[in-house]
């Protein structure tokens, strides 16, 4: 697992680690969800979201911890339940303090299945996020018919939005339907302090990507803000 901070900007501070897979050699996530298949989805699933506990329970961080979860690894619920709970007993690590961010980037199979493994996880305290929102398959309908705690905005739609006024456009929507919804938005791959400033604008003030700090392995990275100050 490598880590990266999803930071607020305007308190300076760390809102969350988000838990990210890498390979033992270093290798991007890409290379070994490309071998995630039917077969073994929910068993790496599950390895995942105990490896991720398990680095939280070793590193402490002063925060909330963000797992990915896959859309389609839900299968017993209530075993898959009692799995992360007896985790987080173990490394003393509250519930309150986990985010489960469900990835889109796969068509989900079973709507009303997820659905209900949703609600079940808040009923424990584990915030619920929609990650890659804008990018993926679910979107509008997912948002439709739950509402999460956080909204994560696909890097796709925020690169370059200091100058891009359609995207600024959206955004701005967006963030007014978020509002009205009692969601909080988080911008992902925000690399420009341009960029971050525009997000700021638009009320947006959690924040993640390389301005701030690189995914580390096994490790919390320092959290860099403008004029190089860390904290």
């Amino acid at each position: 697992m490598a880590f990266q901070p999803i930071v607020d900007v305007v308190k300076k501070t760390a809102f969350a680690h988000e838990a990210l897979v890498r390979g033992q050699d270093g290798s991007a996530a890409s290379e070994i969800l490309a071998a995630v298949d039917e077969s073994n989805r929910n068993a790496f699933n599950q390895l995942c979201r105990v490896t991720a506990l398990e680095w939280a329970g070793r590193l402490r961080p002063p925060s909330r911890l963000s797992i990915n979860f896959m859309p389609n690894a839900v299968y017993e619920l209530d075993t898959c339940m009692q799995a992360t709970m007896a985790v987080a007993r173990r490394v003393d690590w509250p519930l309150t303090r986990i985010i489960f961010e469900v990835n889109e980037q796969e068509a989900i199979s079973d709507f009303e299945h997820l659905l209900v493994a949703l609600r079940s996880y808040r009923a424990q305290g584990i915030l619920i996020a929609i990650d890659d929102f804008g990018a993926a398959y679910s979107g509008l309908n997912l948002l439709a018919e739950f509402q999460p705690d956080l909204l994560k905005l696909d890097l796709a739609l925020i690169k370059g939005i200091a100058v891009d006024r359609p995207r600024r456009a959206i955004i701005r929507h967006t963030v007014s339907m978020c509002e009205e919804l009692g969601v909080q938005v988080v911008a992902e791959g925000v690399e420009t302090t341009d960029d971050s400033h525009a997000l700021c604008d638009l009320g947006i003030a959690l924040q993640q990507g390389y301005l701030f700090a690189r995914p580390q392995i096994e490790a919390l990275p320092a959290l860099h803000f403008e004029q190089g100050a860390a904290a």
